[in-house]
């Protein structure tokens, strides 16, 4: 037991030391959603700046009330629409009503998505059209505005919307896809067209150049970008600095693209800095080589894409448990879980009798349904009777 308690001491020193010499703010992933946050404040903007010295369009207020929406919760959180002289919501909700959206459908888009109304007919009816060059019909596309209006109600990026769309389509990427891009990352959409081409003529010369043949490309740009179209948000220096970062850190060829692909394209949101710093937090902690620190990327490519202080929380909760630093390296995908989850796990294990301190991490790993999976089947090893082959066998006459 004292042996024990000496290791964790141990364990714990050395995820100090790592902290000390290596730790960082993390990557912000935030940077995704600037332009987004950035565009609805201009739109905010764009109609007034100032909310105490006005008054509220008393026209607009009724025209609302009589749609049954609730003019306290639109108060309560874009008040600057009911600011505005003009506004269009006859014409708007008459339009959503065309589509085939009830009055509970229409008051509930006005409620969460109130500066529709700020838009003229024509642009509906404009971003109306666009979006049925990917919806099957006005029932799927009604739908998709209930569920995601402030996506449908952007019409400040019309042209690089279309555009976008019928590259989409040239590239080969299914109709149900692009709606889904549309309502989950709206934001690639308002880029220019040129500029999304150029990404993913890079993203075609890197996977090329890094031995990936040319039957198999399409496919692996279309993988990319449906699991993780964000992508596109990048710049063509950004994505080629991060594949050089891997190549200088003797990674090949192969390995880079099986990296690639195992983290879906999100190393682009990265950096080389931070990609750095987790790095060499990892080799501090697990006190290995290069080249076995490299093994274990690959083998968990968490320990690449996540910030030095995501790992440092995910040991601290890992090493609280009594697991060992050995007991990580030999299973370090552990760490692609979070410290909840492990927690949570590892008291359903414990109540079977299974001791994770002593035992494989790999208990643990997977999905909740994998993990589910190896539950199950722990329980029944516990549960089932000894087989005791010397006990006499009763055989009925």
């Amino acid at each position: 037991m004292l042996r024990g308690v000496a290791h964790g001491a141990k364990d714990t020193f050395t995820l100090l030391l790592a902290r000390a010499r290596y730790c960082n703010p993390g990557v912000n992933f935030s940077s995704v959603w600037t332009e987004v946050a950035n565009r609805s404040f201009l739109i905010h903007s764009t109609y007034t700046t100032d909310t105490k010295s006005r008054e509220e369009n008393k026209k607009t207020i009724e025209s609302l009330y009589r749609l049954s929406v609730d003019i306290k919760k639109i108060r309560r959180l874009k008040e600057w629409v009911l600011l505005q002289d003009v506004a269009y919501v006859k014409e708007v909700a008459g339009i959503l009503q065309e589509m085939g959206a009830d009055e509970t459908a229409v008051a509930n888009i006005l409620e969460r998505c109130p500066e529709a109304i700020l838009h003229t007919p024509a642009e509906i009816n404009s971003q109306r059209a666009l979006w049925q060059l990917v919806c099957q019909n006005e029932k799927q596309l009604i739908k998709l505005i209930e569920q995601f209006p402030e996506s449908f109600f952007t019409t400040e990026y019309h042209e690089n919307q279309k555009a976008n769309i019928l590259f989409f389509q040239e590239l080969g990427i299914k109709n149900n896809i692009i709606t889904r891009f549309l309502t989950s990352a709206p934001n690639i959409f308002y880029n220019p067209v040129e500029k999304n081409k150029n990404v993913i003529e890079t993203l075609q010369r890197s996977y090329l150049s890094l031995g990936g043949s040319d039957a198999n490309m399409k496919i692996w740009i279309l993988k990319l970008l449906s699991q993780n179209p964000f992508i596109l948000l990048n710049t063509s220096t950004a994505i080629q600095e991060n594949l050089e970062f891997l190549q200088k850190n003797d990674f090949t060829d192969h390995e880079v693209l099986q990296l690639l692909s195992k983290l879906k394209g999100f190393i682009f949101q990265l950096t080389s800095t931070t990609m750095q710093k987790s790095m060499l937090f990892s080799k501090n902690v697990f006190k290995c080589s290069d080249q076995e620190l490299k093994q274990l990327v690959l083998k968990c490519p968490a320990l690449l894409y996540y910030s030095v202080p995501i790992l440092e929380e995910r040991l601290e909760g890992l090493l609280k448990e009594g697991i060992s630093i050995a007991q990580i390296r030999e299973t370090p995908m552990v760490l692609e879980l979070t410290t909840q989850i492990v927690q949570y796990r590892i008291k359903k294990l414990s109540a079977l009798g299974y001791d994770i301190k002593n035992g494989s991490l790999e208990s643990l790993n997977g999905t909740k349904k994998d993990f589910e999976v190896n539950y199950g089947k722990i329980q029944s090893k516990k549960e089932r009777p000894v087989f005791n082959p010397v006990a006499p066998i009763r055989i009925e006459d």
